[in-house]
C-alpha cells in the first residue's frame, strides 16, 4: 500500500516536470478550439480519476484510523473529527466537480464571446456568512469538549500524576488521601530511589504509590496530573483522545472516563482485524506477534530516544483495580527519609 502510494507521487512528480517543459516550449503559441477541446476532455479524465483515487484512499486506508474512542469524553472528540471530515469532504468532492466541469464546459470556443459578470452581492453574503456560521459551531463545540476535559471537579476521582523525563514514564497514585505530595526535582535522590522528586515531608505524599505501568479503573473519572523533569515532552494517549504537555517547572492536567476495558477493546471487530493485518506482516518477518494494548506515548520530539519513550496502560473493571493497588507499596515504605 505505502509502496503503491510512493510509486503514484513519483509519477505525479514526474508528469508535472514533463508538462512544465512542454509549457515552456509553447510560449508564443496560440491555443486553437481543438487544443481546448481536448485539454477540457482531459480535465474530466482527470476528474474522474480524482474521484477514483478519493474513493479508494477512504476505502483502503481507513485501517490505518484509529478505533472507537475508548474513553466517554473522546466521543466528543469523534464526533467533532466526524462532523469535519464530511463537512470539508462534501465541499471538496462538489467543488472539485464544479472546478473540472466547467473547465471542459466553458473551453475556449472562437464562436462564443465570453459573458462578463461584475458580481453579485448575494453570492458574497453566502459564501462568507455561511462558512463563518460552521466555524463558530465547530469552534463552539470544540471548546466545550475542552471544558468537559478540563472539568476536574469529581471528587471521587482517581488522581495520578504522570512524570516525564528523558527518555521513560513514571507515574504516582493518590493514596487514601486522595491526595498527591508535593513534588519537585529538587527532591529527586536517586540514592533513597526518589526518582519523582516527592517531597517525603509532605504527610499526603506518605500513602502515594509510585508505578512504571498505568491501571485503571473502567467507568470511573481519572484526573490526571503530568510534570517534566527535564525538557518538554507530551503525554499522549490516543485510544482515548488525549494529550497534555508535560512542562518543566509546572503541572499540567487533564481528566476522561475509561470506557472499555483492555480485553473489551481487543474484541472489538476493528481492533481484531487491524491485529490481524499487523500479525500478518510480522509473522511473515519472523517477528513476535502484537497483542492490543493501550498506550502512552511522547509526542514531542524530545531527543534522540523519543521513540523508545512508552508506558503500557491496562483498563480493568473495578474489583481488578482494587486488588492491583491494594498491592503497590506506598512511598513511605519504598523511599528513605
Amino acid at each position: 500500500m505505502l509502496a503503491l502510494f510512493y510509486i503514484f507521487i513519483g509519477v505525479a512528480v514526474g508528469v508535472s516536470f514533463w508538462q512544465i517543459t512542454r509549457i515552456l516550449d509553447f510560449r508564443g503559441v496560440i491555443a486553437n478550439d481543438k487544443d481546448n477541446s481536448k485539454q477540457g476532455k482531459y480535465a474530466l479524465y482527470f476528474l474522474i480519476f480524482l474521484y477514483a483515487m478519493m474513493i479508494y484512499c477512504l476505502i483502503a486506508m481507513n485501517v490505518l484510523m484509529l478505533p472507537e474512542a475508548a474513553s466517554i469524553e473522546g466521543e466528543h472528540d469523534d464526533r467533532l473529527f466526524d462532523i469535519t471530515f464530511w463537512l470539508i469532504g462534501i465541499v471538496q468532492f462538489i467543488m472539485q466537480f464544479l472546478i473540472f466541469y466547467f473547465t471542459f464546459k466553458y473551453r475556449g470556443n472562437k464562436s462564443k464571446k465570453a459573458k462578463f459578470y461584475a458580481d453579485s452581492h448575494k453570492l458574497e453574503l453566502i459564501w462568507t456568512v455561511t462558512p463563518a456560521i460552521v466555524l463558530v459551531v465547530l469552534i463552539g463545540y470544540g471548546l466545550w469538549q475542552w471544558n468537559n476535559v478540563m472539568d476536574l471537579s469529581d471528587e471521587d476521582a482517581v488522581v495520578i500524576e504522570v512524570y516525564s523525563q528523558q527518555f521513560r514514564w513514571e507515574a504516582r497514585y493518590a493514596g487514601e488521601d486522595n491526595m498527591l505530595g508535593r513534588g519537585n526535582v529538587n527532591y529527586i535522590d536517586l540514592n533513597n530511589l526518589n526518582t519523582m522528586g516527592v517531597d517525603m515531608s509532605d504527610v499526603n505524599a506518605q500513602d502515594d504509590k509510585q508505578v512504571t505501568e498505568l491501571y485503571l479503573p473502567k467507568g470511573k473519572k481519572i484526573h490526571f496530573k503530568f510534570r517534566s523533569q527535564d525538557v518538554l515532552h507530551s503525554a499522549y494517549m490516543p485510544h482515548f483522545r488525549a494529550q497534555m504537555n508535560c512542562v518543566p517547572g509546572m503541572v499540567t492536567e487533564f481528566g476522561f472516563t475509561p470506557k472499555y476495558t483492555t480485553q473489551e477493546m481487543r474484541e472489538q471487530p476493528e481492533v481484531m482485524a487491524k491485529t490481524r493485518g499487523i500479525n500478518k506482516i510480522r509473522n511473515a518477518k519472523g517477528e513476535e506477534l502484537y497483542e492490543f494494548d493501550y498506550i502512552l506515548l511522547c509526542n514531542k520530539i524530545c531527543g534522540a530516544s523519543h521513540y523508545s519513550m512508552q508506558m503500557k496502560i491496562t483498563v480493568v473493571e473495578q474489583e481488578e483495580y482494587d486488588e492491583w493497588i491494594a498491592l503497590q507499596p506506598a512511598l513511605a515504605a519504598v523511599i528513605k527519609n
